[in-house]
């Protein structure tokens, strides 16, 4: 019956301990469509059943597959295992590219939306450090830290995941709808467990989060302000027993808070991708696949003599204008713009709000 379990992610006005009750015996379900009286139901949990538009949602689900959408229920082999872990796992799941890396070692890189140019270089470079060492990495797309660390591990194939608040056919935010087209084409997945048409809610955002402990051994915190959704994971993964790490980051600083905060209370400090890979459970190690050498196709080509000098302006803890940037490097507005969209193109540079350049990642030593 795996329409059933399709049908529970759709009965979003009640609570997931309710809906529990269903997905522990789904005969109660198949009753309650056909319209049967089931006491032992919850009314709430009744009449949220009886408004389901049961033509609606078979249409629904075919359309999603028409799409290229795979949907897994419970009991698909290929629905994720440490998913099934948790004490309130998705009846169904919404996967857009190769679902079968849901079964991969995977560790959560997170953290907030109001991130420093500081935690994306950090996030962007445990994305890829871990992507290399074997793991996938899973985050939530969302700007800031999500963002930072799904470029970082698209640096390798088939190491990226994203899990989305929302229907995979309304990416949130939008302006990252490439960054998920992205990630399906490149041997990731993207993943919901709401069903296509799913605007984005505030209620589903920490359903999110815990979808994105649950599919990982491990969650690491880059930046985080105090309310941070970045934290709700963390806190998910403590109590699932997976393993929690934090990069230390400036005490005056809003986004500080968090990581500090959980180092404090026991997290693991981590400085370098090695403080997280040397956790990893023994049954997972056997089966990670290190990538001692970066692929070719991810090497830069020679820079200009423009872009090389305004890659001497940038500077990897601040932006700087266009204005900066010429008068450090001599070239004209329209020289330095050239650059700064060659250095971007290279993966050297970002663009921050208010027209303003920073490195991505501080350049390696020859």
């Amino acid at each position: 019956m795996p329409y059933l379990y399709s049908a529970l992610t759709r009965l979003s006005s009640v609570s997931s301990s309710r809906r529990a009750e269903l997905f522990a015996d789904l005969s109660l379900l198949e009753r309650l469509r056909r319209g049967e009286a089931c006491p032992e139901v919850h009314p709430s949990l009744s009449k949220a059943v009886a408004k389901l538009d049961w033509r609606r949602c078979e249409a629904e689900d075919r359309q999603a597959r028409e799409d290229g959408m795979v949907i897994l229920p419970w009991p698909d082999p290929r629905y994720p295992e440490a998913l099934r872990q948790i004490p309130d796992p998705p009846p169904a799941l919404y996967v857009l590219g190769h679902a079968e890396i849901l079964q991969s070692p995977a560790v959560a890189v997170v953290g907030s939306r109001l991130s420093t140019v500081y935690g994306q270089n950090v996030a962007r470079m445990f994305g890829q450090d871990l992507a290399l060492g074997g793991m996938v990495v899973v985050s939530g797309l969302a700007r800031g830290i999500d963002t930072a660390a799904h470029e970082g591990s698209l640096a390798i194939p088939e190491r990226a995941v994203a899990v989305l608040g929302t229907g995979l056919d309304v990416p949130y935010p939008r302006e990252n709808e490439p960054l998920m087209r992205r990630i399906a084409a490149e041997g990731g997945a993207v993943v919901s467990e709401f069903p296509p048409g799913t605007p984005p809610a505030p209620r589903n955002f920490p359903l999110r989060n815990r979808v994105i402990a649950g599919l990982c051994w491990g969650v690491l915190v880059v930046e985080a302000t105090e309310r941070s959704g970045a934290l709700i994971t963390a806190r998910f993964a403590a109590e699932t027993d997976r393993e929690v790490f934090a990069v230390p980051h400036n005490i005056t600083s809003r986004t500080g808070i968090g990581p500090n905060t959980l180092i404090q209370k026991g997290a693991k400090l981590a400085q370098r991708v090695l403080d997280v890979l040397e956790e990893v459970p023994p049954h997972l190690r056997c089966i990670m696949k290190p990538i001692s050498v970066m692929p070719a196709s991810s090497t830069a080509s020679p820079l200009s003599k423009e872009a090389s000098r305004v890659l001497g302006s940038l500077q990897s803890d601040q932006g700087r204008s266009l204005d900066a940037l010429c008068a450090d490097s001599g070239l004209s507005a329209s020289g330095a713009l050239a650059a700064l969209f060659d250095l971007q193109m290279a993966g050297l540079c970002v663009e921050l709000p208010g027209a303003r350049y920073a490195l991505k990642r501080p350049p390696k030593e020859p």
